[in-house]
C-alpha cells in the first residue's frame, strides 16, 4: 500500500494501516474525552445538546468524539456594560468616545425636563444554567432591562433631583428594580452594582442650567450667611439679658436685705428706746456727733446759758500764722 504525503510517497506493509487509523482513532477519543475546568469557571456538559449535569473547576472527563460537549460559563468575573458612552482605552487616563449614544442617555424627568444620564451596570453569572438556555442572548436583554429601568426611575424624578442630590438613591433604586426584574425573568446573572457616571442637561439649555445652579448657589450661600449671623447675635444677646436679669435681682435682693436690715436695726433702737428714752437719746447724739465732727474744718461751741453771741476770732488760725512770723 502507497501514502502520499506532502508530495512524498510511502509504502505500507499490509496490516500497518489498520494499526495507523487505530492509534488515530484513540488518539482522538482521548484527546475528546478530557478537559478542563478553569478556577473562575463552571462547566456546563451537554449530550446531544441537552443539559445533562454541571462540573467545577479541574480535570473531567466526557464522552468523546461530540457526543457530550463543555460550555464554561466564567462566574466569578465581573462583566461591565456602559450606557451613554463608550470607553475606548482604560489606562491611566481612560478614553471615552460620547455624542455617539444619545439615544441611550437622554431621559425624560418627572417635571417634563430632558436629562443626559450616562451609567455603567456591573454584574456576574450566578447561575450558568439559566444564563445558557433560559434566555436568548443575555448581554442585549441586560441593556433593554436596564435602559428601561433607569428611564422609569428617573420619570419619577424631577430634573433639580437627577442633576443633583438625587444620584446615589437612584442608582440603588435601578440595581433593586433591575435585579428584580432580572430573577423574574430567570437570566441566571447577578447585579454587583449600579453608578450613575455623568448627569447633565442636554447641551442646548446647559449655559441657562448652570446660570439656574449658580442662583441657587448664590442664595443657599446667602442663606447660610443669615443663619450665621443670626447665631452670633442672638446667643450673644440672650446672654446680656441673661446678665442683666442676674445684675438686676442681685440689686434687688441687696436691696432688699439693705432694707431688712435698717428695719431690724430701727426696731432694736426704738426697743431701747423706750426702755430708756435719755439714755438712748444722748447715745444716739453721741454717736452721731462722733461721726460728723471729723468730717467738719470748724467748730463752734456755743454754750446754751450765753445770753448773746459775740463774733469769734480765728484764734487757732491766728496761733499759727503767728508762729509762722
Amino acid at each position: 500500500m502507497k501514502v502520499h504525503v506532502g508530495g512524498s510517497t510511502y509504502s505500507l506493509k499490509p496490516g500497518s494501516a489498520g494499526r495507523i487509523v487505530l492509534l488515530v482513532a484513540a488518539v482522538i477519543v482521548v484527546a475528546t474525552s478530557f478537559y478542563s475546568v478553569g478556577a473562575d469557571e463552571v462547566g456546563v456538559v451537554q449530550r446531544f445538546g441537552r443539559f445533562v449535569r454541571r462540573t467545577e473547576p479541574g480535570l473531567h472527563m466526557k464522552l468523546p468524539l461530540g457526543i457530550e460537549r463543555v460550555g464554561k460559563v466564567k462566574v466569578k468575573k465581573v462583566f461591565k456594560q456602559e450606557f451613554g458612552f463608550r470607553t475606548i482605552k482604560a489606562d491611566v487616563r481612560t478614553q471615552y468616545r460620547e455624542g455617539q449614544n444619545r439615544d441611550e442617555s437622554l431621559m425624560l424627568t418627572g417635571d417634563l425636563n430632558v436629562a443626559e444620564v450616562e451609567w455603567i451596570v456591573q454584574y456576574r453569572i450566578k447561575d450558568p444554567y439559566d444564563y445558557l438556555f433560559k434566555i436568548n442572548d443575555p448581554e442585549e436583554t441586560l441593556r433593554a432591562m436596564s435602559e428601561a429601568v433607569v428611564r422609569r426611575v428617573v420619570g419619577d424624578r424631577d430634573v433639580t433631583d437627577v442633576l443633583t442630590v438625587g444620584r446615589i438613591e437612584i442608582a440603588k433604586d435601578v440595581e433593586v428594580g433591575l435585579q428584580e426584574l432580572l430573577d423574574r425573568f430567570e437570566s441566571g446573572l447577578q447585579i454587583v452594582t449600579v453608578k450613575l457616571q455623568d448627569v447633565n442637561p442636554p447641551e442646548p439649555v446647559k449655559p441657562a442650567f448652570n446660570e439656574v445652579n449658580r442662583a441657587k448657589q448664590d442664595k443657599e450661600k446667602m442663606i447660610n450667611e443669615a443663619w450665621e449671623e443670626y447665631n452670633n447675635r442672638i446667643p450673644r444677646a440672650a446672654g446680656e439679658a441673661e446678665q442683666m436679669i442676674a445684675e438686676a435681682e442681685g440689686y434687688s435682693i441687696q436691696r432688699v436685705n439693705s432694707a431688712r436690715g435698717d428695719v431690724a436695726l430701727f426696731t432694736q433702737v426704738y426697743r431701747e428706746y423706750r426702755n430708756a428714752p435719755d439714755v438712748t437719746r444722748r447715745r444716739l447724739y453721741l454717736e452721731t456727733m462722733k461721726e460728723i465732727m471729723p468730717k467738719m474744718q470748724e467748730i463752734i461751741i456755743v454754750d446754751e446759758n450765753q445770753k448773746a453771741i459775740l463774733p469769734h476770732l480765728d484764734v487757732g488760725r491766728g496761733a499759727k500764722g503767728g508762729e509762722g512770723e
